[in-house]
């Protein structure tokens, strides 16, 4: 009986096997393999008409945007040359055609609304100066108020001293009016009947006085109240107008009222455009796909 040797597998092959394993591992982790040896990443073709309706919805987004807060003006010079950005994309790309009167009509739009931009910038400038004559008035309207609340506190403080040194007066009269009284109906007369028909008199008239000068200060320092307060209050008066004013205008340049103004602006834009794409859509494609978008509301 003869022996028989075991077969073995050759190296080679479990090479080859690694080999393709590790290859198939690359492929999968992150080196994309081509179908037919072309580039997957192929840009896709644009048309015209897709061309302008993009321009057309940039045009819209930009005559719609807010700017946040003021100053405005910050923002013009950005969104200026945004605008531009999307007009000489559009007058640069091959796909139109722009002539003369677009560039002519595109070129008046621009600088008409670059000076509306401005006179708002300049606006805001005195908008800055208005809103420190606010503060500053509104320190002279306080400094009025604490001013006539001293002098008032003043006067009140001086009527109610004289009002209590009457009054003491008044009660230490009719304490002698009750004296005399007792004097003239008790059984001890110390004095004649003359005397105290005189003393009663005299008390009666020194009281009498008293009440009216206890009346008459009342209505002397009404009177030097009202006075008061109408000297203080023609003090008020100028500053509180001038007050309203500068309000006023401080509350029109917080509101972006430069809004409008682009949003016009770009709406003629826009219409540019579409003169110009209708000019040449016999030699292209149908001018009712250049009609803008109004995705305003």
């Amino acid at each position: 009986m003869g022996y028989q040797s075991r077969i073995k597998s050759s190296r080679n092959t479990a090479n080859k096997k690694t080999r393709s394993l590790r290859e198939k591992s690359k492929t999968k982790k992150g080196y994309p393999r081509r179908l037919g040896g072309q580039n997957e990443d192929v840009k896709p073709v644009i048309t015209p008409a897709e061309f302008v309706e993009l321009t057309l919805k940039r045009l819209h987004t930009l005559g719609a945007q807010k700017f946040g807060s003021s100053p405005f003006s910050e923002h013009f010079t950005r969104w200026l040359a945004n605008v531009e950005v999307v007009l000489g994309e559009f007058e640069g790309c091959s796909l139109v055609f722009v002539d003369e009167l677009f560039r002519v009509e595109c070129t008046e739009t621009l600088n008409a609304v670059r000076m509306q931009l401005e006179e708002r910038r300049r606006k805001e400038v005195i908008a800055e100066q208005e809103t420190k004559n606010l503060q500053y008035c509104r320190v002279a309207l306080k400094q009025i108020n604490i001013d006539y609340a001293i002098a008032i506190n003043a006067l009140k403080t001086q009527k109610n001293r004289e009002i209590n040194r009457l009054s003491c007066s008044i009660d230490q009269l009719k304490s002698d009016q009750d004296r005399i009284i007792r004097l003239k109906t008790g059984f001890w007369r110390g004095i004649s009947k003359k005397e105290r028909e005189q003393k009663e008199f005299a008390v009666m008239q020194a009281l009498n006085e008293a009440q009216a000068a206890l009346e008459l200060t009342v209505l002397n320092f009404k009177a030097q109240q009202k006075v008061l307060r109408e000297q203080f209050d023609h003090k008020r008066e100028p500053i509180q107008k001038q007050i309203q004013i500068f309000q006023k205008k401080v509350q029109e340049a917080e509101t972006d009222g430069s809004l409008e103004e682009r949003w016009f602006a770009c709406e003629t834009l826009a219409d540019i455009i579409n003169g110009v794409m209708q000019r040449k859509i016999p030699d292209t494609v149908d001018s009712k796909k250049f009609e803008p978008k109004n995705d305003l509301v």
